[in-house]
């Protein structure tokens, strides 16, 4: 990182296009644009827009990618690292929510343009346009949505990054060949990550840990040090470290879509500006109270740019 410039940060991922469905006009559905790791840029751009924040992904050369380009470019985030494949298309989902927020996924993105990521037309494979950035960030559905080889090919890579890497393990069994498989590459990532955003739910259904304590403790010897575990409603704890205060109830849940990526955006967000873990911690408890009691993963722009810190802290179901 240059003295005096702010960090480069790349998020790397699938962008979709989101279906919300709606329960009271069974024939309407809500059109837009998301994705883990896309949400987590937008929300970490929002958060703090002196970020110089990119995000890396490939898509097509169809409408719904322009669409996809143009809501970037409208929250400030660089695009001139997106690839582009004329032959593939943005993949889409449609969420359904019950009655008390929580949701359901429908996917089709078996051939999203982010599948081939990284890889040219002879063959060959492409990372060196990620060494110039000072933090990558990245999930464990990144991981899933790469081919084998190169996923393997782009870990090693990883592995003499310079700078730093913020992972989160949001975990989508239906992505993965098997258990084993996810376990191993999300393994990987712990024992490089620098940052940690993990989800307690996820953490236990792919490593089968016994409790919260365990979780931590399995993390910490992987060498993670820094970063926060996510506990829905009983809120965020740092992954080193005392528990925080207890955060109160949401006051209300309408969908927790991008709930823990709203929370990675602001987190980062805290810490890339100088910001110490609780009151990191606390800022992105309080956006992702906000995200849940929206529809759909992003926010309108009208009293979402930037947190109010003096707003009391709620909960969160954050995942």
């Amino acid at each position: 990182m240059t003295s005096g410039s702010p960090p480069r940060i790349a998020c790397l991922g699938e962008v979709m296009i989101e279906l919300a469905l709606e329960a009271e006009r069974p024939r309407h559905a809500l059109l837009s644009v998301a994705g883990d790791t896309y949400n987590t840029a937008v929300y970490l751009k929002r958060s703090a827009p002196e970020l110089d924040v990119s995000y890396v992904t490939r898509l097509g050369r169809d409408a719904m990618s322009d669409r996809i380009l143009s809501e970037l470019d409208s929250e400030g985030i660089d695009t001139s690292s997106v690839e582009f494949d004329p032959d593939r298309q943005p993949g889409l989902y449609a969420i359904a929510t019950d009655e008390m927020g929580e949701r359901s996924f429908t996917y089709w993105r078996e051939n999203s343009a982010a599948r081939n990521l990284f890889q040219t037309e002879s063959g060959e494979l492409e990372f060196d346009a990620l060494a110039s950035f000072d933090m990558i960030h990245l999930s464990a559905i990144t991981l899933a949505i790469l081919p084998e080889k190169v996923r393997a090919l782009f870990t090693a890579w990883l592995s003499g990054f310079r700078g730093k890497v913020s992972f989160d393990s949001n975990h989508r069994p239906r992505l993965w060949g098997a258990v084993a498989e996810a376990r191993s590459a999300v393994e990987w990532l712990w024992l490089r990550a620098d940052i940690g955003l993990p989800s307690l739910d996820d953490e236990m259904a792919l490593f089968g840990d016994d409790s919260e304590d365990g979780v931590l403790n399995r993390l910490v010897s992987y060498g993670v040090l820094d970063g926060a575990l996510k506990r829905g409603p009983l809120g965020p704890r740092p992954i080193l470290g005392p528990e925080p205060p207890t955060f109160a109830p949401a006051p209300e849940v309408v969908d927790t879509t991008a709930a823990g990526d709203s929370f990675n955006g602001a987190y980062l967000a805290a810490r890339l500006t100088g910001r110490g873990g609780e009151e990191a911690l606390a800022d992105a408890h309080a956006l992702a109270v906000k995200v849940i009691g929206h529809r759909g993963a992003i926010l309108p722009r009208e009293g979402a740019e930037g947190l109010d810190r003096r707003t009391p802290h709620g909960g969160t179901a954050a995942d």
